[in-house]
């Protein structure tokens, strides 16, 4: 596949980001590809810990969530050419019943937690895991099978798990939601025997970026083969650990969307051209790699930016954006930076005290938005275009500009 190593590298899913990340590491919240890794700065060891907390999803389901451990017996690991076997970490989210008896999950898993802090320097116990609002291994809810299917491809360094105020939210709205880790181009990775798997990249250029999101969109390829063998009751599970109860049928792969931040938007775009079965697709603020740029699609597509970040000063947006001949639209989050689209638009506010990071770092991550009415903007705009192309259900938010939402603005 002919994979264009687009201009604006120094945008979101090249240069730029690399600086994000490099900025989060400083905060000690999110880690990178030692290719460009950057020392972390020295936290408070005075101030009281803290556990960061990420707001409750506002619809009427309850969250279960699920590990899974896949492998592609048919792939050797294309970043790790000693690995026999591609193998990959998601997590299914899913409307759940009786909870109570089930323990909250946290947002990274111990293991993973742990080398993070490690590998970032920051003492133990200065930060504490946040938790999310989901219910590890819970039933799933009976009453409504064949729920509609989204899948969830983090940036570069990020992992599974750091867009879970989005990822709960479409749950709690009765949504199956699969996050996907892709091995060695995320972050810390923990698998079930122990293993804690970092990034493996070399260092980054356009050609190596534009692999990486070929990789993810075969990731992704294989994630939806999985997803149709659970769905018919079979555990795809490597260890074949036992599934909560209710999982078959439970999904409608007739109606799948996907949606990713950063590089993950821009594998979103190109899984989307390679692969049918998703239905339409969302991104985050990614600048775009792969054929999609050139070919377009016919199938609904959105574009959501930060601030500073149009078709005016992303070439690749400009071009697909010319070659999308399906429904279209492009948004852009008002006062908004790069990271206001993943959870550090939650989190790093909560931390910025005990990591001593001065008021114009935190804003140069994620803006001057109130973080509040970012994720308010961003969960309510995303459900609107999945319950729109995945359920038929217009609520009229997508047709022109909201006073209950300034902050989202409509691109012409």
């Amino acid at each position: 596949m002919r994979l264009r190593p687009a201009a604006a590298f120094s945008a979101r899913s090249g240069a730029w980001h690399v600086m994000a990340v490099a900025l989060f590491m400083v905060a000690g919240l999110v880690s990178a590809p030692a290719a460009y890794a950057q020392p972390a700065a020295t936290p408070t060891t005075t101030a009281q810990a803290v556990r960061p907390t990420l707001p409750p999803p506002t619809g009427h389901d309850r969250v279960g969530v699920v590990p899974l451990h896949l492998m592609d017996r048919y792939r050797s690991d294309p970043w790790v050419p000693s690995q026999p076997v591609r193998e990959l970490m998601v997590s299914l989210w899913y409307p759940a019943e009786r909870v109570h008896q089930h323990p909250r999950a946290p947002w990274l898993p111990p293991a993973a937690w742990a080398r993070f802090q490690q590998d970032l320097g920051v003492p133990p116990g200065t930060i504490r895991v946040p938790l999310t609002h989901a219910r590890s291994g819970a039933p799933v809810e009976q009453a409504h099978r064949g729920r509609p299917v989204v899948l969830y491809s983090p940036g570069l360094g990020g992992n599974r798990d750091s867009g879970a105020v989005l990822v709960e939210e479409l749950v709690s709205r009765g949504y199956v939601v699969v996050t996907i880790d892709h091995t060695y181009d995320a972050s810390q990775v923990e698998f079930p025997d122990g293993r804690v798997e970092v990034p493996a990249l070399p260092a980054l250029t356009p050609e190596v970026l534009a692999r990486a999101v070929a990789v993810r969109v075969v990731d992704i390829r294989f994630v939806l083969d999985q997803l149709v063998a659970l769905n018919a009751g079979r555990n795809p599970d490597a260890e074949h650990r036992r599934l909560p109860r209710g999982l078959r049928g439970a999904l409608d792969m007739s109606r799948v969307g996907m949606f990713g931040f950063s590089l993950g938007g821009a594998a979103a775009a190109e899984a989307m051209a390679a692969d049918r079965r998703i239905k339409a697709g969302v991104n985050l603020d990614g600048t775009l790699f792969g054929d999609v740029i050139t070919a377009g699609l016919r199938r609904p597509f959105m574009l959501v930016g930060s601030e500073n970040h149009t078709r005016d000063n992303d070439p690749t947006w400009a071009q697909l954006w010319a070659h999308l001949r399906g429904w279209r639209l492009n948004l852009r989050l008002a006062h908004s930076e790069h990271n206001s689209f993943n959870d550090f638009q939650a989190l790093l506010p909560q931390t910025a005290d005990q990591l001593n990071l001065p008021p114009e770092v935190v804003l140069g991550a994620i803006g001057t938005i109130d973080p509040r009415r970012s994720i308010i903007n961003q969960r309510v705009y995303l459900t609107a275009f999945f319950d729109l192309h995945l359920r038929h259900r217009d609520n009229g938010l997508l047709k022109h500009p909201s006073p209950r939402f300034p902050e989202m603005q409509f691109m012409p």
